[in-house]
């Protein structure tokens, strides 16, 4: 036992910086949104169906009113505003937060001027908005901080207040709403207030740090990168919620419960390729910058493999994994999962080939890109979800998502060809068409096993074999992919 702690050790100090970030954010990722997916049910077993849509609700509005307040600042235009102005990083995040700071305000006078309109147009009470403004003005700060740290590989600071947040937001949520009657309140003041303990003594640090507050040529880069940009997370936001409020209103509730079951458990394993890609992304960055853009392929050729493999795993065990979760009532929703599943590969491949694009500010194709895939997501679910049901939905998810990672690779070439020349690929092509195609095929091959357990079982063991017997043999395309 301890020569293979020692030999886990020892493989584990020989890490990259950048693998052992991506080991630690996938970590943390899996801990924070797994903690607060088990606590659920316990949510939903103490608060009326009401209490909790009131709830989801609230933090659905949040979501989208951040695009407002924030302009999201702090994805990938802090990262690469933090390359532009690497002299004055605390001057340049200082500055960009009193600048959320400042749009959210501007959004709180404008509620204000007609509170009774917003109440209705919101259907929350402005209690409830008066927490999520405290929630909207204070969250920046933190996201700022995480996203500074993760630039600087900093993976340890991260984890750990991720994950205290997370944690007291659901201990305090248990609490309150246990012991109290207004619990709707109870549950969204515990939540803010959680991520308030945290966020408010960031932000104070970051403005104290910084000392800078306007700063006219930060203010206008961060306008300017982030504006453009508005219809991609709206219409991201959109690609991801669509097919559930349509299955509602088209079909029911109970079909759309069904549905929302087999996504989420689909989409599980996003917490894995989000965490890949915030690790990457400094590292990719930083490699552009620093001139070593070819050490890019060899890092990320493994990564598309794994990304795939552990796809596939969650189409293998998807009817086990249901009934877990949810139960036998909604086990037919089990033929939902390999689409959505197979849609996170695609996913991860065009939040890779986007990344270059925000890397070289070119926001507007970003935007462009996504406005067309929701388009064509609603417009599909429409057409589909009225003639072959919720099932529809899925494989529409996944043709969505397909069409916007081939833009987006589109966009990408674009970008190679003209910073780098005709011949120059950041990733292998190859690994990536082939790792789409074992993606593609495992999910038909998987659909059709679900009948029957004897023949899924027998597929999956094949495929565990070969893998073991031929583990030397896959290693060795893999690198030749990496060399190519």
């Amino acid at each position: 036992m301890r020569k293979k702690v020692r030999s886990f050790l020892l493989k584990y100090n020989k890490m990259s910086v950048p693998l052992k970030a991506s080991l630690w954010y996938t970590i943390s990722n899996i801990l924070v949104k797994g903690i607060s997916l088990l606590s659920t049910p316990i949510f939903t077993r103490v608060m009326s169906q009401d209490q909790y849509g009131t709830f989801t609700l609230f933090q659905s509005w949040f979501n989208i009113i951040l695009i407002f307040t924030s302009l999201n600042i702090f994805l990938g235009g802090y990262t690469k505003g933090m390359l532009i102005y690497k002299d004055d990083i605390a001057g340049y995040t200082a500055s960009s937060l009193f600048q959320t700071a400042i749009l959210t305000c501007f959004f709180g006078i404008i509620y204000l001027l007609k509170v009774n309109f917003w109440t209705n147009f919101f259907g929350l009470s402005p209690f409830l908005m008066l927490m999520m403004f405290i929630e909207l003005l204070t969250s920046p700060a933190y996201e700022f901080w995480a996203s500074q740290a993760r630039f600087e590989y900093k993976y340890q600071k991260v984890v750990a207040i991720s994950f205290i947040s997370s944690v007291m937001s659901i201990v305090l949520g248990v609490v309150a709403v246990v012991y109290t009657t207004r619990k709707v309140e109870a549950r969204v003041v515990s939540d803010v207030f959680a991520k308030a303990f945290v966020a408010l003594p960031l932000l104070l640090l970051i403005l104290w740090k910084g000392k800078k507050f306007f700063v006219k040529e930060y203010w206008k880069f961060n306008f300017n990168f982030n504006i453009p940009l508005i219809p991609h997370y709206l219409s991201n936001y959109a690609l991801n919620q669509s097919d559930r409020v349509m299955i509602g209103k088209i079909i029911g509730n109970a079909q759309a419960a069904q549905y929302s079951v087999a996504y989420t458990i689909s989409m599980m394993m996003a917490l894995v390729t989000t965490a890949l890609n915030n690790a990457m992304t400094p590292y990719i960055y930083q490699s552009i910058d620093g001139g070593h853009e070819d050490d890019i392929k060899e890092t990320l050729t493994p990564i598309f493999f794994l990304v795939a493999v552990l796809c596939i795993i969650t189409m293998a065990f998807a009817p086990e994994i249901v009934l877990v979760f949810a139960g036998k009532n909604y086990m037919p929703a089990v033929y939902i999962i390999p689409p959505v599943a197979a849609s996170v590969f695609f996913i991860f491949l065009y939040s890779m080939f986007s990344t270059i694009e925000y890397f070289y500010q070119k926001t507007v194709q970003i935007a462009i890109a996504t406005v067309i895939a929701a388009v064509l997501n609603v417009g599909l679910n429409y057409i589909f979800i009225n003639l072959y049901g919720y099932y529809a939905a899925g494989y529409i998810t996944l043709l969505s998502y397909i069409v916007l990672a081939f833009m987006h690779f589109v966009f990408y070439k674009i970008i190679v060809k003209d910073k780098f020349g005709k011949d120059k690929q950041l990733y292998d092509h190859k690994a990536i068409l082939l790792s789409s195609v074992i993606v593609l095929v495992a999910m038909v091959i998987m659909i059709f096993t679900y009948r029957s357990i004897l023949i899924r079982y027998s597929v999956i063991m094949l495929f565990f074999i070969l893998g073991i017997l031929k583990r030397k043999k896959i290693k060795k395309i893999i690198n030749s992919f990496k060399k190519a």
